[in-house]
């Protein structure tokens, strides 16, 4: 039997990682909360000054996620991001329609079978260890991608584990195929768009800004992402039913401990 332990956590340290995230959400939604006074929101400055704090708060989650990891989980997510890192590439050199990538099965999986942290770091990890693989490569844009993905599998922890879980993993999937795109967008929307209902715009309230938003993601986002959420469906699907297994026969032959530190 597979021994994984943690450090015991305690309640304080899931507040840490919970609060640490929520921080980068709200960095995630700065477009929809800027002052209305804000003048260099287009500027290059801004816009690294905000891929920055992302970067200082993903660094703060991964301290406080990776020092409760035994080797045998290190080991363990390390395969498994081998194994995203080949689909990515294959994804590269055999282009799939739109927003589809298949890396996004695997991020769910850990974080149902394994946890929050397990989820989060596979996720966040997938982006940066594949990001080389892409056309645009590693740049500002990879700390967004990689919360996003991160959170991909830090919310598969709270699915079902006994009723009603392969249709939970389908329908969780799915809906990451369109929200994965409406949170990377946040990247580049109010810099790159300055067209009128669809550009970001000084002043506006939060319910205007998102309405704007919503507008421009239907004109620019929805086909793209759509592929994506139609393929993370088919998937699941498909294989979902045979990697529930292997997932579940690796957690039964797994001994997930929690030791004090």
């Amino acid at each position: 039997m597979i021994k994984i332990r943690y450090k015991s956590e305690g309640f304080a340290s899931r507040i840490i990682f919970l609060m640490l995230s929520a921080m980068a959400f709200i960095v995630f939604l700065y477009p929809f909360w800027a002052p209305a006074q804000e003048q260099t929101l287009d500027s290059r400055s801004t816009l690294l000054l905000i891929s920055a704090s992302i970067v200082l708060i993903l660094l703060a989650l991964f301290g406080e996620a990776q020092t409760r990891l035994s080797p045998h989980a290190i080991a363990m997510i390390g395969t498994l991001l081998g194994l995203n890192a080949i689909l990515r590439l294959i994804e590269t050199v055999i282009p799939l329609p739109g927003g589809f990538s298949p890396i996004f099965i695997l991020i769910v999986f850990v974080g149902h079978s394994f946890g929050a942290r397990l989820g989060f770091i596979m996720g966040a990890l997938t982006m940066l260890v594949t990001g080389p693989f892409t056309a645009g490569g590693i740049g500002p844009w990879t700390p967004y991608q990689m919360l996003a993905a991160g959170w991909v599998g830090l919310g598969a922890a709270s699915l079902p584990k006994k009723n009603f879980v392969l249709p939970a993993l389908i329908l969780y999937s799915t809906l990451w195929g369109w929200l994965y795109g409406a949170l990377t967008n946040l990247y580049f929307w109010p810099y790159a768009f300055s067209a009128p209902d669809i550009g970001w715009e000084r002043g506006l309230s939060f319910l205007e800004t998102l309405l704007r938003y919503g507008r421009y993601y239907l004109v620019s986002s929805l086909l793209w992402d759509s592929a994506r959420a139609i393929g993370n469906f088919l998937l699941m699907l498909l294989i979902g039913p045979s990697l529930l297994k292997v997932f579940d026969r690796f957690r039964l032959r797994t001994h997930i401990t929690w030791e004090t530190a």
